[in-house]
Formats: C-alpha cells, structure tokens, sequence
C-alpha cells in the first residue's frame, strides 16, 4: 500500500495516438503511429465516472466492462495498490474494433493512469512490456507509445522496439467499413501452417519494408506490403481489402494493407498534393460498397504524451 504520508498524484492529462499495425507482411512485428488519438483527463474522485465525447462515446462512458478502467484496477491490485477511484474525461477519435489500435491505447492509458495514481514507478520501457502483456502482441503498443514506424520483438515479458521517423511527404488514408470485426475472429480464419515459399516471400517483404519507411523509398512499398501470411484468408471477412489492393502503383497510391486485423485498410499516398486523386480512385473502386468512411492521416513520430507534464513525453527513457 501507498505510504499515508505520501502525497496523492494530481490530474494527469494523456493523448495516445492510433495505430496501424502489420503493414501487409510485418504480422505482428510491425505498426505505425497515426494522427487521430485518444485523449483522456483523470483526477482522484469519490468513487469512478466517466465522461465521453468522439466515437463510440456511448461505448467509450460505460463503467462496467470498460477495458481502460478495468485493466487499470487489476494492474493496481497486481501491484497491491489500493484503487483510487477516478473521475475521467475521455475524447476518443479512434473508431472501435476497426484495427486501428483502440484497444493498444486503452491498454496503455490504463497503464500510464495506475502508474500515475499508484504510483508504480514504472518505467517507460516497463510500461511497453506490462502493454504487450495485455495486449498478446508488440506492434501496435510499441507504435503507440513510442510514434512513427516501429518493428519490435519479443523475449518472455520484454520489448525490443526500435523506431524510426516516417517520411514526412508521406499521406495515409484510412477506409473503414460500416461494421468493426473483432481481432479474435480475425485470428480465427488463419491457418495453423504455412508453405514454406509464402514464408519466405514475406521475410523478404516485410525486410524490404522496413528498410522503404527508413530511407523513403515509395518506389518499394507496392512489392514490400504484399502478405501471403494473413490478407489472403481475411480477405473474405474485409471485403475492402480486394477492391483496394489493386490501386497500388496508381494514382500516387504507393501501397495498401489491412490496417491491423481488419477490416479498414490503408493506403499510403506518396504526398499531400495526390490526396484528391488517390481519394477518388478509391471512392471509384468502392462504389459499390454502402457506408466507407475515408479518414485523411498523417504519420507521427511522436508517442503517447503527458499533456499535464512540461516534458510533454511518457516514452521517454
């Protein structure tokens, strides 16, 4: 338990951007930081409220079966904290269940919020792991916490991220489908084993990827996002993903994948000024689709921050 003579932690403020992880063949290895976040203010209150405004506020507000409060308590009993209820204010701008890293920012304003009012002393690179704990998965935490293209493994509990600033030309547009599809039905259409050359085409991809974000390369991403360990079998369940595809190398459209598990898909566009064309090819190959919304983004290379702190940072080492 906390000292009674310690001082009780003040209001925290934290914006956490989404995520896009994957990138075609990076399955779990790989994300990117996007500029629509979750923002959230907390202080010490009489018992836990929350109020919400953005997407899925009405989903966002509950108290009960709420992943951000619930991780938060059981991070606090782990610890043997006593819980402190909260009083929260949330603006969420990233939409529920669509692969864009909600529930990797849930996670780690759950975290960040325990570590803050428990006062844990948890350090940024504990806070990763205690993330990727939660989560079963390193890319998307890793990329929310840290900011722009990151690629990460996994020891036991540990994270061993690296990170590196994306293209500054480079444009994302985001199509999100009417219905969000839950990552554990995502998962369950995958097969439980590989061909061994589809294997070897995404080493070579995903490495080829990596080394495109770090030096600019646009002219590699159509060939460094194909992925023939997920996207053939989800295709089916993210019918976006067929009719976006195609466009890559076209339009000033550099490459396309499911964002995360599905079923948005992103499209990276080579610069600002092709936005409207590469928009209008992909409304022209979706038009038969009813209700996709199309999100303009750019890619970050900062992470999760303290808007309460001077330093601004939380992944900071």
């Amino acid at each position: 338990m906390i000292s009674p003579s310690s001082p009780e932690p003040g209001k925290i403020r934290l914006r956490l951007p989404a995520t896009s992880a994957n990138l075609g063949p990076g399955f779990d290895a790989v994300a990117i930081a996007l500029d629509f976040y979750l923002e959230i203010e907390a202080e010490p209150a009489a018992e836990f409220s929350i109020v919400a405004t953005g997407r899925n506020a009405d989903r966002c507000a509950r108290l009960e079966d709420n992943l951000i409060l619930e991780a938060y308590k059981r991070l606090l009993r782990a610890h043997q904290r006593e819980i402190v209820p909260l009083a929260v204010k949330m603006h969420n701008q990233i939409p529920l269940g669509m692969g864009c890293g909600s529930s990797a920012a849930g996670r780690l304003a759950a975290i960040a919020l325990a570590n803050h009012f428990g006062q844990l002393g948890l350090s940024a690179d504990a806070v990763l792991d205690e993330a990727y704990m939660l989560e079963g998965h390193p890319d998307n935490v890793a990329a929310c916490w840290l900011g722009g293209f990151v690629a990460a493994i996994c020891e036991g509990r540990r994270v061993y991220p690296v990170h590196v600033a994306p293209p500054q030309d480079w444009r994302a547009i985001v199509a999100l489908p009417a219905e969000p599809l839950p990552t554990s039905v995502a998962r369950s259409v995958l097969p439980a084993s590989y061909w061994l050359q589809d294997v070897v085409q995404n080493l070579q991809s995903v490495s080829l990827l990596g080394l495109a974000f770090a030096r600019g390369r646009g002219d590699l991403l159509r060939l460094a996002m194909q992925d023939k360990v997920h996207q053939p079998y989800r295709a089916a369940i993210c019918p976006l993903l067929p009719l976006l595809l195609p466009l890559a190398g076209d339009h000033g459209i550099l490459g396309a994948s499911l964002s995360g598990a599905g079923p948005s898909v992103m499209v990276i566009v080579d610069n600002e000024s092709s936005l409207p064309e590469a928009e209008a090819a992909i409304r022209q190959a979706l038009s038969g689709v009813q209700s996709v919304e199309l999100l303009l983004s750019r890619f970050i290379s900062q992470g999760a921050n303290d808007l309460s702190n001077p330093a601004g940072l939380l992944s900071e080492n």
